[in-house]
Order: structure tokens, then sequence, then C-alpha cells
């Protein structure tokens, strides 16, 4: 893939596009493999790590080179390294052939770790194993995107799996715990939030507080946490007991 220079040819190895599309031009920064994508997560500081040439193209292949007059038509700055990193942190990462192939098998197995992860056995309670979970997606025929999320691709198994039933699935439950201070007016909004329990497990009226135990869904988690803080006025407490069935940060999925 050459690039034609005033000093010569050089040749571009390796090379992942970043285009960026302003009026009716196109903009272009050539850049390493798999450096773009850890650019934008911050784990790749170094800008010259990340391009091949800090220069801006109208087409990487061709060596077109954008003018200064294009820039600040299309940019309004003659400032390269601007342009190049408004092109690097907004612009569509254009993926090869291999490295499309990489961060699909990468999203494949992302997401079959959070079904896995989510969803148990309803007869045993016990999760299955990506194995199985693999064997029923497959049955499903579900086609996996290279450029969605896994969470959302996740969230999208799960409910095929839950309703089509290849196999005895059901989504893992949250243990938790609430408590609320004896003084604040609990018996206005207890009766809320027992109704987004699946299952209570213990209840108790103290002396000096009132306590529930139980599992919930993991989708109505943040609807009580919100239910609990606001009603109570910072009187009440929410704990999660079991986090096998979601992840620390992850609670809304």
């Amino acid at each position: 893939m050459p690039i034609n220079q005033p000093s010569g040819q050089i040749k571009l190895t390796n090379v992942s596009m970043v285009r960026m599309r302003k009026g009716k031009k196109r903009f272009e920064i050539a850049c390493y493999q798999n450096k773009v994508q850890d650019w934008r997560k911050g784990v790749e500081k170094d800008l010259d790590e990340v391009l091949q040439i800090p220069q801006v193209f109208f087409n990487v292949s061709k060596g077109q080179v954008a003018s200064q007059e294009d820039l600040k038509a299309a940019f309004n700055t003659t400032d390269v390294n601007k342009v190049i990193l408004e092109i690097l942190n907004k612009g569509e990462l254009q993926v090869g052939g291999k490295e499309r192939q990489q961060q699909a098998s990468q999203i494949r197995a992302e997401t079959l770790q959070m079904v896995a992860a989510k969803c148990v056995n309803p007869t045993n309670k016990r999760p299955y194993p990506v194995t199985i979970i693999e064997k029923a997606v497959a049955e499903l025929g579900f086609n996996f995107v290279s450029n969605k999320p896994a969470k959302s691709q996740a969230l999208e198994v799960i409910r095929l799996l839950v309703a089509q039933q290849v196999i005895p699935i059901v989504r893992a439950r949250m243990k938790v715990r609430i408590t609320v201070d004896k003084d604040d007016k609990v018996s206005k909004y207890k009766a809320s939030i027992k109704e987004l329990f699946v299952e209570v497990e213990d209840e108790e009226s103290g002396k000096n507080n009132w306590e529930l135990l139980g599992f919930i869904d993991p989708g109505t988690f943040r609807k009580l946490d919100e239910l609990v803080r606001t009603e109570s006025k910072g009187k009440a407490s929410m704990e999660v007991l079991d986090t096998a069935a979601i992840q620390q940060g992850d609670q809304s999925f």
C-alpha cells in the first residue's frame, strides 16, 4: 500500500484506516492495526504509536494528501494535528478481513461468557458451562455481529434462550437485603418494594429497623434502588448479597 511523498515512496504495512466525511469530501488517516481501539479506550496515549504517518489524506492507498486549503474548508483549521485527533476520535474505523475476523471471534467469546454468567438451570440453580451455552446458541441460529457490543448481544441471546427453551434456562436472580430505619414511614412504600421481589426469603420488623431479604430479577435492580433511595430519603439501604448473578459495575444488565 504505497504512499507517494516528495522524498520517495513509503510502503505501509498492517494498516488500519480511519475515515471521516466532511461536506462532500472524505478524509483518511493511516494507523497501525489494533491501535485505534487502544487509543479510544485510553490504553494507548502516545499518538506516534497509533499513526503510521502524521498526515491527513483523501485516499491513503493512493497517497492523495489533503491540502491546507481542504483542511481549512472542512475543519476550519489548518492544524494537521487537530484534524488528525478529530478523525481519530470520531471517524469510522475501516477494519480489514483478518482484523474483522479476530474482532468477531472476541465479541462472540465475550457474549457467550456473559450469557453463561447471567443464566442458570432452573432445576439445580447452577450455571451452564460456556460450551453448553455455545451449542444452544448455535441451535438458535443466532448470528453474532462484530460491530455490536457484546453486552447488547448477550441480552438478545438471553431473551431468545429463555423464550425458546432450547435448554432449560432462566436468568439468574440477585439476592439482596433492604434495611430501613424504624422511624422512617416505610409502610407507605413497603408494598411497592415487595412487588419488585421475585421471592421473599425473610422479613423482620425489629425495634430499630425493618429488613427484607430475598431475590430480584437483575433487570429490576435500578428501579428498586431508586425506589428505596427516593422514598426513604436516605434512611434505607440496599445490599447485594449474591454477586454471582450480576457483576460489580454492571447492574443494568
